[in-house]
């Protein structure tokens, strides 16, 4: 019979919320720091544009693949002992992409996206272990706010970086928000951030009936219908993203009120993630599946039926992008569960959301390429938003359900 070692006194929320913070930071800014850049690497190291897409596209490809490692890692490890090894690992998977030639670049992509799908799938438990269930949609949208905050950071200050340095120094510095994060969090946790804490086998109520590596988790239909819907938030986050500002040069503006209007459409995405729980409070789970899905038709359609109303369609759709991964997130634990169940969910959803989000960029580029026309990838656009409305709303009064009768 095994004793496990007792836990320390539970950590400040404030210390808890500002680790949130920084590892959300931390969690997309190294991949976004590519794109402004995009142009001195590919003269730096002799390659072609596509070959400098693969840095932004590997990690994406990697929170998908790697998800199920993720999930394994952190019930081997514990969730402290895995959110320090995320971040560490991110950190310098940072410094090794930014320090040789392209062998090691692409090396260092790759391990990125591996320490980067750990963090995605361990900060729900986290957020969910530490918080009071009445504060965990607020932490949740803490913690989408600033990934959205952290994009923008990156997007606006990476340039100006690599003009008084490089564009080796202007990618790696954003390593830094991990560094700070693992600090606050090896302060925080001390030893028990350092050492693993396996989950101890659960023998009672349903937890314990349940498979002992959380499968059951991934197989009830409110865990499909939540992975459905991600694909769909995550496919038009993706792809909109991508083709945006090409999407209105094509349409008469110049390409620098386009980057402009593309930033909006992120910026958005902050407000829209501080609005959710509000929406999850007052409304429940499903009509605010349905209000976020609505949000998100105003891209595809907007721009189907009338283009000349770009902001107000970008305005509304960046709001309806930072809700819909937030209210993602908050259903991971909101459908109930332990934190073995959590992770299986989490591990599900995230892999197939984000398998959708990484064929979105070539997909619609692929289509717009062969018909000459906008049209048709919008219309794909606006299949991916109806898919998310509709999984969402069914995933939400089903998940809602289960976790009253279930857990």
């Amino acid at each position: 019979m095994s004793v496990r070692t007792p836990r320390s006194p539970a950590p400040s929320l404030w210390g808890v919320a500002v680790t949130i913070v920084l590892t959300a930071a931390v969690l997309r800014s190294p991949i976004v720091a590519v794109a402004p850049v995009a142009r001195d690497i590919q003269a730096d190291l002799g390659v072609s544009a596509g070959v400098v897409g693969l840095l932004t596209s590997i990690p994406v490809l990697a929170f998908a693949v790697c998800a199920p490692l993720a999930v394994a890692t952190i019930r081997r490890l514990g969730p402290d002992l895995a959110l320090t090894l995320a971040l560490a690992g991110a950190v310098v998977a940072s410094l090794v992409r930014s320090a040789g030639d392209f062998p090691a670049v692409i090396l260092g992509t790759a391990l990125l996206g591996v320490f980067l799908t750990v963090g995605n799938v361990v900060v729900p438990l986290i957020i969910k272990r530490e918080f009071p269930p009445e504060r965990v949609p607020w932490a949740t949208s803490l913690f989408t706010s600033a990934m959205n905050v952290g994009t923008m950071t990156v997007t606006l200050a990476t340039v100006p970086i690599a003009a008084v340095t490089d564009w080796r120094v202007a990618i790696a510095v954003w390593g830094g928000f991990g560094l700070g994060a693992l600090g606050v969090w090896v302060g925080l946790r001390r030893a028990e951030a350092l050492r693993p804490d396996p989950e101890a086998p659960a023998t009672t109520g349903v937890a314990g009936r349940l498979d002992g590596r959380g499968r059951a988790a991934a197989l009830t239909l409110s865990t499909w219908l939540l992975a459905l819907a991600f694909a769909g938030q995550a496919f038009a986050f993706y792809g909109t993203t991508a083709w945006l500002p090409s999407l209105l040069v094509d349409g008469g503006m110049p390409a620098v009120q386009a980057g402009a209007v593309a930033a909006v459409f992120q910026v958005m995405g902050v407000a829209g993630a501080l609005l959710t729980p509000v929406l999850t409070g007052r409304l429940s789970a499903a009509p605010a599946a349905v209000i976020i899905g609505v949000g998100w038709l105003a891209i595809p359609l907007g721009f189907l039926v009338a283009p000349d109303g770009w902001l107000v369609w970008c305005l509304v759709g960046g709001l309806a992008q930072g809700a819909g991964i937030t209210w993602v997130f908050i259903m991971l634990n909101g459908f109930g569960g332990d934190e073995r169940v959590v992770a299986g969910r989490s591990g599900t959803v995230q892999g197939i959301g984000y398998a959708a989000g990484a064929l979105a960029p070539p997909l619609l580029g692929g289509v717009h390429d062969a018909t000459g026309d906008w049209t048709p990838a919008l219309l794909i656009l606006l299949g991916a938003v109806v898919v998310l409305l509709s999984a969402g709303a069914a995933g939400a009064r089903i998940g809602v359900r289960e976790a009253r009768e279930r857990w």
